[in-house]
């Protein structure tokens, strides 16, 4: 999988944003070849300095499908209302994703120290 990352710093005023947020996500959402989303919503940094406060990702199955869905009307619209109701607060970045699930994990873990 593919993923678009989009990281949320403070914002001075969240009123627009919350306003805006459900048109923002109805424009994702009929994004071509979009798999899946998710938001997080940071409750507390452990580490770093930059501080932020909302994480929402946006799946695909490849890089390819990604940049098509970014240059879609849909994702066109979801860009320029997500710089409008930020003031370009945000970080974005795509990242390759891989996932594996705990039951896997946990097989890999029981093999590998049965054998020691």
């Amino acid at each position: 999988m593919y993923k678009l990352v989009i990281l949320f710093k403070p914002l001075a005023d969240w009123g627009e944003f919350e306003a805006a947020w459900p048109q923002f996500l109805h424009l994702v959402e009929k994004m071509p070849e979009l798999r899946r989303e998710a938001t997080s919503r940071i409750d507390k940094t452990l580490y770093g300095e930059v501080q932020y406060t909302q994480i929402h990702e946006l799946f695909f199955d490849s890089q390819k499908d990604a940049e098509r869905a970014l240059g879609s009307p849909e994702g066109q619209a979801a860009g320029k209302l997500l710089q409008r109701i930020t003031s370009g607060q945000i970080g974005l970045f795509f990242a390759d994703h891989k996932e594996d699930d705990l039951e896997n994990i946990r097989r890999f873990r029981k093999d590998r120290f049965e054998s020691e």
